[in-house]
């Protein structure tokens, strides 16, 4: 992975020591908060409701056991013993005390980690397919290009201050788990008739308030033109996007106000120039970056003691089933860390248990570890010999949940728990969820479903791209939950469709409980996801499900 050099750690030293003046001179009333906002933003401090918060960049997902220890040693510190991992894949710290953030600061830069960018009306933490350089279907590594694009954004001049925030996602393989067409710019490489190396261009996705997929601007962007065509189209955006409305500031707005086939004149004509100025990316630079992103040195040999230990350990079989994944080395697979054990929060992690993965990872992981987007953590290279004794460390640490792509897997923003913004609890749903579903025991026999939590209408836990998404709202005082179902966020991006009045906070879990089995009753075998028996049935049956059964209750009460 990419480690920092000189000018890295001096421009982020630089950033503390500024940072550090500021928040003397906020506490001493030098600074007013109004004043100090803007600045805070930029160092990714956030007043939430009851303390400030840090958000962490971990570009692209990537992450060391040195990194992940020091994390832990963060939030046993400065926080309340753990951390919240992101659907940016990032870490919160939920309850630093404002004059200790400099000095959380100065420990991330230790190890090359900061939290510049991740805020503000900029170019956001670079995000990726969290199986990058480990995926069986991955055409090229995308962290590389990742890496590439955190250094031209950190910092830009002529991208600080854009309409709104912006964010970029990359994905090396053709299967998509990086969501790419629900972000403002997404990456997917592919190769050409004649085999170069390249990326499909995609522009104008994103969630929140007016859930849009993105389009397709260039079938095909050869490598050498990413800089200048990504330049062009930040021009554009920078110079056309809307700023009289923060609603509807975002680059999805300006594509479908103005047009896919004028917005494509725009950028190709502001290409053109970029291109005649582009000096090209130094050849050294390149290098050491794929040098930086060289596999690790795998070792090979093949063993059966793996599928032995299968075959002798129910529990082992059954996390392998849901946690492991292909590796591009047969000798290898791709373990998922659950941070969604039944009836926890979604994506929290403790010190502890941030040093047992950290460890994990220096001893049978080549010292990688992954965020994903979707709040877990991947020890992506991990011998198949391995797993098994993977496996118990994190049986002990309370790590060993077997539910990845399951029910219990859920995306959850924080929520009314923490989140200023929010206007509904986000946590305590997912929890009661998980819980239902461990009594009603049918999460295997339900199979792949991905159930997607916001706590407002800002979708910061995808529930537009979720198989069933909820939205929590304030309705007259009372926590109200929309219900949407056939959101995907792959490949086939899809936003989902609201089912029709919302349901208050009691209602919710039954609503949910309904429509999963009328999925049960109603597919076709048990090889039928329910986002195929969606797609198969339409929304009507689910609707029935949940709506007659209201009137059902109404008339016996």
């Amino acid at each position: 992975m990419y480690t920092y050099n000189e000018f890295d750690d001096a421009f982020v030293r630089n950033r503390v020591a500024e940072f550090r003046d500021q928040v003397e001179r906020r506490i001493d009333g030098s600074l007013t908060e109004d004043e100090f906002k803007p600045l805070r933003l930029k160092n990714g401090v956030y007043l939430q409701l009851h303390a400030y918060m840090l958000r962490v960049a971990i570009p692209y997902g990537t992450i060391n056991s040195r990194q992940m220890r020091q994390l832990a040693l963060i939030a046993e510190r400065f926080d309340k013993g753990y951390g919240h991992f992101t659907t940016r894949q990032n870490i919160q710290f939920n309850w630093p005390r404002l004059k200790d953030i400099p000095d959380i600061l100065d420990l991330l830069a230790d190890v090359g980690m900061h939290a510049i960018q991740t805020s503000g009306n900029c170019i956001r933490n670079v995000t990726a397919d969290h199986f990058a350089g480990a995926a069986a279907d991955e055409i090229e590594d995308p962290r590389p290009t990742a890496e590439l694009l955190r250094q031209w954004s950190t910092d830009h001049p002529e991208f600080q201050y854009l309409p709104r925030k912006f964010k970029i996602a990359i994905t090396g393989a053709p299967n998509d788990r990086a969501v790419t067409k629900a972000h403002d710019i997404g990456l997917r490489m592919l190769r050409n008739e004649a085999g170069e190396p390249g990326y499909e261009v995609i522009v104008g996705g994103g969630l929140g308030r007016t859930p849009m997929v993105g389009k397709v601007v260039r079938d095909f962007l050869p490598k050498a033109d990413l800089l200048p065509y990504l330049e062009a189209i930040l021009q554009v955006y920078n110079l056309s996007g809307r700023r009289d409305n923060k609603y509807k500031a975002r680059i999805k707005i300006l594509v479908h106000e103005t047009g896919l086939d004028e917005i494509r004149e725009k950028i190709e004509a502001a290409f053109v120039r970029q291109k005649r100025d582009f000096a090209g990316v130094p050849a050294d630079l390149v290098a050491q970056i794929d040098e930086a992103f060289a596999p690790p040195l795998f070792d090979n040999t093949r063993s059966l003691a793996y599928e032995q230990a299968l075959g002798a350990d129910p529990l082992l079989r059954s996390f392998a089933e849901t946690n492991v994944a292909e590796h591009k080395n047969p000798a290898y697979g791709i373990v998922s860390v659950s941070l969604k054990p039944v009836g926890g929060t979604p994506g929290d992690a403790t010190a502890d248990q941030m040093r047992v993965l950290a460890d994990l990872a220096e001893r049978y992981g080549h010292d990688e570890l992954r965020i994903s987007h979707e709040q877990n953590v991947i020890l992506p290279h991990v011998r198949k010999a391995d797993i098994p004794a993977v496996h118990a460390a994190l049986r002990e640490a309370g790590l060993a949940t077997a539910n990845i792509g399951l029910v219990s897997d859920i995306i959850a923003c924080p929520g009314m728990d923490y989140c200023a913004l929010a206007t509904a609890r986000s946590i305590p749903v997912a929890q009661a969820i998980s819980n239902r579903f461990d009594e009603l025991k049918l999460e295997r026999d339900i199979g792949p479903l991905k159930i997607k939590i916001s706590g407002c209408i800002n979708a910061c836990g995808h529930h537009h791209v979720g198989h069933i998404g909820i939205l929590g709202l304030d309705k007259a005082g009372r926590e109200n939950y929309q219900i949407t179902l056939g959101g995907d966020g792959t490949e086939t991006t899809t936003i989902g469709e609201r089912t029709g009045p919302g349901f208050d906070a009691e209602d919710l879990v039954p609503a949910i409980e309904a429509i999963v089995l009328a999925y049960l009753e109603q597919r076709v075998d048990a090889s039928e996801t329910f986002l195929e028996a969606y797609r198969r049935l339409g929304a009507e049956p689910f609707k029935q499900a949940i709506y007659d059964k209201e009137k059902d209750e109404a008339r016996a009460a």
